[in-house]
């Protein structure tokens, strides 16, 4: 066995016999030998037309197995499949992800909507009302409604909305798991394309 320097592995060389021209056309027309001699040693042929070796040689235009090519005009295959449990711990995970990206996707949301208010001046408006009417008429206090106040809002109610959304989607994944040893789980139809 020769061993190739640096590899660390010792490899093999095996010879395979090439048969072409005249030869090639004269097993073909004999039919493939299964377990025949060719050039000296043995060769073993794979039958894809699902024909047994002494059945006889290979023919042009044989149906090959069912599984290695799909005939036309059958369709596309199909599978049912049954959702039988949804794994708590990655649904907590998932969770978890997707309401911190919305989380960050409501912040951006709320901001482009208080440039926009304030850029047409209704928040100036609303804080000129709730001065007039809560507060002195001497005091300059605090606006109403001010960027900060917003965006705190904004941030509790998210923050709110991650832990709602977090626990209710592995709730659900316990009560789904409980109905499907119960009633089967969801049945989902995979197909191929055409």
């Amino acid at each position: 066995m020769p061993v190739m320097p640096g590899a660390g592995e010792a490899t093999v060389s095996v010879e395979r016999p090439v048969v072409t021209g005249a030869a090639a056309a004269r097993l073909f027309a004999e039919g493939m030998p299964t377990a025949s001699t060719v050039g000296g040693q043995n060769r073993t042929t794979v039958h894809l037309d699902g024909s047994n070796p002494s059945a006889g040689p290979l023919r042009m235009g044989a149906a090959a197995a069912p599984s290695a090519l799909r005939r036309p005009g059958r369709g596309p295959r199909r599978a049912n499949l049954q959702i039988k449990r949804f794994d708590p711990w990655s649904v907590l995970k998932l969770s978890l992800v997707l309401s911190v990206a919305l989380f960050f996707v409501w912040l951006v949301a709320v901001g482009v909507l208080y440039a926009v208010l304030d850029g047409m001046g209704v928040w100036d408006k609303l804080n000129g009302i709730s001065s007039e009417i809560l507060q002195p008429a001497d005091g300059g206090g605090e606006p109403l409604i001010s960027a900060g106040r917003v965006f705190g809002v904004a941030a509790i109610i998210g923050a709110v909305n991650i832990v709602l959304f977090s626990a209710l989607a592995t709730v659900g994944a316990f009560i789904y798991n409980v109905s499907a040893d119960l009633a089967g789980g969801l049945e989902v139809t995979l197909a191929e394309r055409e």
